[in-house]
Formats: C-alpha cells, sequence, structure tokens
C-alpha cells in the first residue's frame, strides 16, 4: 500500500503518542537546513521554525505599532484643526484655518476651495462661478475622490503649480443633502492620495469643515 505525504502528516497529527512509542525515530529523521545544504534534527529544524514565526510576529506587530502611531498623529492633527475651526468667527477665518492647517500640520503642498449658491465676496477666489459639469461633478461624489489629477477645472484651481499635481482628493462640502462646495488637495507626489486609501480623515475634515462654513455664511 502506498500512504500519500498528507496520509502520514494526518496519522502523527492523530497519533501524538507515535514519538513517545518510537523516541528513537526522531534521532534518525534529518532535515534540510532551509538557510544552508546540511542536514539538521528535527529538534533544530523546529528551533528554525519557530525563529522564523517569531520574526514573521515581530515584523507583523512593528507594521500594527507603526499603523497606531500614524493613526494618532492623524488624530492630533485633526483635533487641533477641529478646534481652530470651532474658534474661527468668520469665512475669512474659516478658509485661514483650512489653508494654515492642512497645507501645514498636514503638508498638503496644494489646498483650494471652492463654494456656490451661499452668499460671499464675489471678487474671492473661493466664490469663483463654476461649471455645472463641475457642480454635478461634485454632487455626484459619494465619498471622497482620491487619484490622478482631475476632475473638473480643479488643477487650475492651484494657479500656476497646479500643472505639477499628480495626485488629488476631492472632498465635496454639503450642509445636509445639498452640496455647497468642494475642498481640493493636491500634491506632486503620485502616490499621496490614491483610489485604494483611506478615506475616513477625509470624510471627517470635509464634514467639520463644512459646518464651520455654514455656520459662518448663514
Amino acid at each position: 500500500m502506498t500512504l500519500a505525504a498528507k496520509d502520514v502528516a494526518q496519522y502523527l497529527k492523530d497519533h501524538p503518542e507515535f514519538f513517545t512509542q518510537y523516541a528513537d525515530v526522531l534521532a534518525q529523521i534529518t532535515f534540510p537546513d532551509p538557510h544552508g545544504g546540511r542536514a539538521v534534527s528535527i529538534t533544530e529544524r523546529q528551533i528554525v521554525t519557530l525563529r522564523d514565526q517569531i520574526k514573521r510576529l515581530e515584523n507583523k506587530l512593528a507594521e500594527l505599532i507603526r499603523f497606531g502611531e500614524e493613526n494618532d498623529a492623524l488624530s492630533g492633527k485633526a483635533h487641533r484643526l477641529d478646534v481652530a475651526l470651532a474658534g474661527a468667527a468668520d469665512v475669512g477665518g474659516v478658509l485661514r484655518v483650512l489653508y494654515a492647517h492642512l497645507g501645514g500640520d498636514f503638508a498638503v503642498p496644494h489646498v483650494a476651495v471652492r463654494l456656490w449658491e451661499v452668499a460671499g465676496d464675489a471678487a474671492a477666489p473661493e466664490f469663483t462661478p463654476m461649471s455645472a459639469a463641475a457642480h454635478e461633478f461634485a454632487a455626484a461624489l459619494k465619498r471622497p475622490y482620491c487619484g490622478a489629477g482631475s476632475g473638473p477645472d480643479v488643477l487650475g484651481w492651484f494657479g500656476e503649480r497646479g500643472s505639477h499635481v499628480r495626485s488629488l482628493a476631492l472632498v465635496t462640502l454639503r450642509r445636509g443633502n445639498e452640496t455647497f462646495g468642494l475642498l481640493a488637495l493636491g500634491s506632486e507626489e503620485p502616490q499621496r492620495f490614491y483610489p485604494e486609501m483611506g478615506t475616513l480623515y477625509l470624510e471627517r475634515i470635509g464634514e467639520v469643515a463644512a459646518a464651520a462654513l455654514h455656520r459662518t455664511l448663514s
């Protein structure tokens, strides 16, 4: 009868007492060293395997710690932004806070805001009339857009350096179900804002920015 390797493995799993009854077999079994050409005993092989497992777990733990530290840092930045927006007394103050914190604390090199269907300084770039296509694009966003530099008229919002933008995050500003603006973040780094990235903090920033603008515009 020919035994398949999986049958032998299953037998040993089902009968852990085997090596107790045949302890001498352990001394006769050798394995190729995964890190060299020599043969090693089963005990040495188990030690190597455990070391590899520990190394993988250490790497995973280091990755989780790094993610936790990054989230803590983002939470701190978002909190400082929230506090500053809460203290802004007028629309100009809200906009200054957004530009200062997103451009400084969050290190986003290009930040622009556009608002419509609200009263404001017609001479300010934030109240520059936008096309119907831009309004429709913003209203259709269910979550922040992250990806290659695109979107109606957006790159022009950043001025002369808009042509250098390689990735964008576009966050809709809403008052209830009504869309009244768009927050645009741009970067020269192609992977700063990418389609698969998480957008939780972008959504929260959009919500607090919209609330602050709505309060001061009203």
